[in-house]
């Protein structure tokens, strides 16, 4: 999944290596095996192991190290970042690794593709859904406060045109590029009329852009109140094709997608900006299978092959993507969450044989 950006392959590869914490140190190395797989046909990989999370926080003091941050922007092109347990309650201190990564280094998209593979059992899937990375509640601004009746809460919601027109930008060049050619945005200006009218209607300005040309003529453009388009994902999931949303919005719909086509074990992304791409699976850091050898690679070695194409080498990427499907629908060697009972070695094993 290549941006408008990505027009020529990088000469270079110097891939930050994020594992961060839980099975993100178990998968993180079967995407690097894909990539050392693919020989001659991309230039020579170099991997530069580098600390996050939760669990480097516990142990001192830092979730994300400057180190950590100065390796990306001077000595890495790329970077894939492997899982994170930021805990559900209040930690002094403590703020998401990941969504701090995002911000420093302007990733502002999150691309995550919903696939289906031809030749399996299940419903036909095929979308991509694009979710700014940057604003929402995301920026993480809240307070609390005592009153007469108890303790009241509140969180900011930032919504920008400048975020919601990137975004927008970028979900209708993905768009343009896939053979429907259709894109739904996701919204709940019914309720929220501001913040997500503001969102709607500045994607919906995408094409009036000047310079645009009439270039996005061909993307047919409708519209989708975000808990109608959970209903309808589920309901009629070959309807979408393309799905743009603000940041929470993205992040619930895709988890949700995921369930469509099995387990999020299968359904990579990439968070994207116009001069760096991490790699980076949906799946979460799983502590209870932590140690156990089961968790499924599959996410991490599409996400892979997902920034190998940003980066403009999509025969290479092509190359894993096919490996993967080989190995799903032959369905022999398949981690417990797709009913199997192979190891996550035994699955990285079969899909780097096929590359």
């Amino acid at each position: 999944m290549a941006s408008a950006a990505a027009r020529t392959a990088a000469k270079k590869l110097t891939i930050g290596m994020i594992p961060a914490d839980g099975i993100g140190r178990e998968v993180l190395p079967a995407a690097q095996r894909a990539i050392e797989a693919l020989g001659s046909s991309i230039p020579k990989p170099t991997f530069v192991p580098l600390l996050a999370g939760f669990e480097l926080f516990t142990r001192t003091g830092q979730a994300l190290p400057e180190e950590t941050v100065d390796s990306l922007k001077h000595e890495c092109n790329a970077a894939m970042f492997g899982a994170v347990s930021s805990p559900s309650r209040k930690v002094t201190g403590y703020s998401s690794p990941i969504v701090a990564l995002r911000k420093k280094l302007d990733l502002y998209a999150n691309v995550r593709p919903v696939k289906s593979v031809d030749g399996t059992s299940g419903r036909k899937v095929d979308m991509v859904i694009v979710r700014e990375n940057t604003e929402c509640l995301y920026i993480k601004e809240e307070t609390q406060t005592t009153t007469p009746a108890g303790k009241e809460a509140r969180a900011t919601r930032l919504i920008t045109e400048r975020a919601s027109r990137r975004i927008g930008q970028m979900a209708f060049e993905i768009a343009l590029n896939r053979p429907n050619r259709h894109l739904t945005i996701v919204h709940k200006s019914n309720v929220l009329s501001v913040t997500d009218g503001l969102f709607r209607e500045t994607v919906r300005a995408v094409p009036k852009l000047p310079g645009v040309d009439g270039r996005y003529d061909a993307v047919t453009v409708d519209e989708q109140l975000v808990d109608s388009m959970v209903y309808r994902m589920f309901r009629e999931p070959e309807v979408f094709d393309v799905a743009v949303a603000p940041n929470m919005y993205g992040d619930i719909i895709s988890d949700a997608a995921a369930a469509l086509v099995g387990s999020l074990g299968l359904v990579p992304s990439v968070n994207a900006g116009d001069s760096f791409v991490m790699g980076e699976p949906v799946h979460g850091s799983a502590p209870d299978i932590v140690g156990k050898s089961i968790a499924n690679p599959i996410a991490a070695i599409r996400s892979a092959a997902m920034l190998l194409s940003h980066l403009g080498h999509h025969d290479a990427a092509k190359r894993i993507d096919d490996a993967v499907d080989s190995v799903l629908r032959e369905g022999q060697v398949l981690t417990p969450d797709l009913g199997g009972k192979s190891t996550t070695e035994e699955v990285t094993e079969a899909v780097v044989k096929r590359i």
